[in-house]
């Protein structure tokens, strides 16, 4: 009797209608990326063969065939982390807090550079993998920029470096091994 609630009580993953809503939830997020326009969906990280698909969503003219083509967009979502996806549509649509205040802080962080040396230190500390060379060559040349009234060109060069560094790209697929670590 005991070895039948044994093999009860074992926990044999999610169930049929659970997994049905992850590939619905997967599916819509598929149709949200349908909706992006090219310059936002260049933003999100997303496989090459999901692009395609959704390149060939655009071209189908039939409702039949544009319904099809989501249920395979989802088929293919199905190897990416669902929250991820979202914190990445997200980032792409400027609607993400952590993306917004990582600008807000390369903002930040690119003015205190050009103006004053000693933060230059403090940035190194942070960033040891920064190209310092090329750092303090766009701070040069920034701070030039604006003495000589210029388009501030390294300005901008300077705040894509930093914020690459502080906004870190997101990995969009799904990590199987580590929820089997955790059994």
């Amino acid at each position: 009797m005991a070895k039948i609630f044994e093999e009860i009580e074992e926990y044999e993953g999610p169930s049929k209608s659970e997994l049905k809503r992850q590939a619905e939830h997967l599916q819509s997020l598929g149709k949200e990326l349908t909706e992006l326009g090219p310059e936002t969906l260049v933003k999100i990280p997303l496989p090459e063969i999901i692009l395609q698909e959704i390149k060939e969503f655009h071209r189908m003219k039939s409702y039949g065939a544009q319904r099809r083509q989501l249920q395979l967009i989802g088929k293919y979502m199905r190897s990416l982390d669902a929250e991820k996806v979202r914190t990445a549509i997200d980032r792409a649509k400027g609607n993400d807090k952590a993306a917004v205040a990582a600008l807000h802080k390369s903002e930040r962080l690119r003015d205190a550079l050009i103006e004053k040396d000693e933060t230059l230190t403090t940035f190194i500390k942070d960033f040891p993998e920064v190209d310092v060379q090329l750092v303090r060559q766009l701070i040069r040349n920034a701070r030039k920029e604006a003495q000589n009234n210029k388009p501030p060109r390294a300005s901008r060069e300077l705040y894509r470096l930093i914020h690459a560094m502080v906004l870190l790209p997101l990995d969009l697929e799904a990590k199987e091994e580590e929820e089997e670590d955790n059994e």
